[in-house]
């Protein structure tokens, strides 16, 4: 399966008027947004659990990078709540499930091979600060290695946002909106520009708060 599988070109998918697709796990449903591969792939998606459902224990091969978008995600090491950022290093193990249901954006197979730093942060916990340069613009870093960077961003009303993207850059909207290549992205909507682009985007009159990763696209790892 191959879905969005060219990263030298943009992509966006508007996920909330998209349907959701059954996947092996009964009560876990999925909106594909980036896929190269089959049940076992190099994915982006949004994820939702229904109430009661686990899967059995297995490991990420390639690492496990989630977000949690509402509701309750567990596992083994603990209860993760809408707003927490988890990142599982390739080889990792864990048994997933979610007692009260949830949805998460999940990313699978895309970590360095060297990553090995286990993350967990409760972003509610976490005041956004405002960047020097960037007018209009709030954030709260998540994730650094030098490789790519990992924050929520929190734009303004009416912000106009420029920004060099030499490595790419991807984002989902968490709430509100903006407008980008002649498109409105609302919530749950996905956007990804190839390495070399410049994002050019203007925030509604709500403003806009989104997951947002750059500098990933500069080296797409394959897993064997």
């Amino acid at each position: 399966m191959r879905i969005n599988a060219d990263f030298t070109k943009r992509a966006s998918v508007h996920a909330g008027e998209s349907e959701w697709v059954k996947s092996p796990m009964p009560g876990v449903e999925r909106r594909m947004l980036d896929r190269v591969g089959d049940e076992v792939a190099r994915a982006t998606s949004i994820v939702r659990y229904a109430p009661g459902t686990a899967f059995s224990p297995h490991s990420h091969l390639g690492g496990e990078e989630l977000f949690v978008l509402d509701g309750i995600f567990q596992d083994e090491r603990g209860d993760y709540p809408a707003g927490s950022y988890v990142r599982n290093p390739p080889t990792s193990r864990h048994t997933p499930r979610s007692q009260a249901g949830c949805t998460i954006f999940v990313k699978l197979f895309q970590f360095d091979p060297a990553d090995c730093a286990h993350v967990n942060i409760d972003t509610r916990l976490i005041e956004a600060v405002a960047p020097a340069g960037r007018q209009g613009v709030r954030l709260i870093p998540l994730f650094n290695d030098g490789r790519e960077d990992v924050r929520l961003e929190e734009w303004h009303a009416y912000a106009s946002v420029l920004l060099d993207v030499p490595g790419g850059f991807e984002a989902l909207v968490l709430q509100g909106s903006f407008e980008e290549g002649g498109e409105t992205f609302a919530q749950h909507s996905w956007l990804r520009l190839p390495k070399g682009s410049r994002l050019t985007a203007v925030a509604s009159a709500a403003g806009a708060r989104l997951w947002i990763k750059t500098g990933h696209l500069q080296h797409v790892f394959a897993y064997a």
